[in-house]
């Protein structure tokens, strides 16, 4: 029991699912109204759905991670796949029911957000960009979900839309650093379909984007000068160092520390929306 408690709490990934919920505060606090009972509800509903689709998500991939994860709960058995499956529906129906105490809006997010999650795993995971993009859609939909929360969702929109462009990214490299468990199991990413080098300029681009994105919110916005500030010295020479990098790693397991290394660097970047933002 001890074990399977432990290895459930791994497959939740909490420290992993820490930029989500700190997103869904994000927005909330942007939002200016001060209801910060909703926004800590929204965080809480945001920390559940991420571990129900993190063990769902395992629970569909055991046979990919035994090549590309074997240290993972399910393909070492610490945790058996029923295990798995029963934590995934019951942090899937607590995120509902927290979700129903914030607001009608609120509960449609999470129940369509959800849905998503589900419908990724089993038709969207194996297509090319699709599914990367159905994943940045639901990162973006974090901070948003927090605006949702607080009553005032618009000074969001700025954040989803950036999420959006750098989880975006950051799936397109994370097909990289599942290249070979992807490719033995048939699975079909924008890497094994058309080839390492153009899932490198894809994501490039969009990495790029990101950055031009991630300066709107200034240049558009009343977001003060320690902003684009601290994106200049804290978040930009991190994103270069990384592309510098993808260039030249090819190992599956340094492809996967430059993914956990740009998801940090977004951490800084929250930072700077924090002390930037005109509330």
């Amino acid at each position: 029991m001890g074990q399977t408690i432990k290895g459930l709490y791994k497959i939740s990934r909490p420290l992993s699912t820490l930029t989500g919920v700190l997103a869904a505060i994000l927005g909330g606090y942007v939002a200016g109204t001060g209801e910060w009972g909703k926004i800590l509800l929204a965080a809480l509903a945001t920390l559940l759905v991420a571990a129900s689709s993190n063990a769902w998500n395992d629970y569909r991939d055991i046979e990919i991670d035994r090549i590309n994860q074997p240290q993972r709960p399910l393909p070492s058995g610490m945790v058996s796949p029923r295990a798995a499956l029963i934590f995934s529906i019951v942090m899937a129906a607590l995120s509902i029911v927290l979700a129903a105490f914030i607001n009608p809006v609120a509960l449609a997010v999470v129940v369509i957000t959800n849905i998503l999650l589900y419908v990724y795993s089993i038709r969207l995971k194996s297509t090319v960009l699709l599914g990367n993009a159905t994943v940045a859609f639901i990162s973006a939909m974090s901070p948003i979900f927090g605006g949702v929360a607080a009553g005032n969702a618009r000074p969001s929109l700025w954040l989803g839309g950036i999420i959006f462009a750098g989880i975006f990214g950051r799936e397109v490299l994370k097909t990289l650093a599942d290249y070979e468990g992807d490719k033995a199991n048939g699975v079909r990413t924008v890497a094994t379909v058309y080839g390492l080098r153009t899932a490198r300029i894809i994501f490039f681009l969009l990495l790029g984007v990101t950055a031009i994105v991630m300066l709107a919110p200034y240049l558009y916005g009343p977001y003060k000068p320690i902003y684009v500030a601290i994106v200049a010295v804290g978040v930009f020479p991190v994103a270069i160092y990384i592309i510098f990098r993808v260039t030249r790693d090819r190992s599956g397991p340094q492809l996967e520390h430059l993914s956990q290394l740009l998801k940090y660097d977004f951490l800084v970047w929250f930072a700077a929306v924090i002390l930037g933002a005109a509330i």
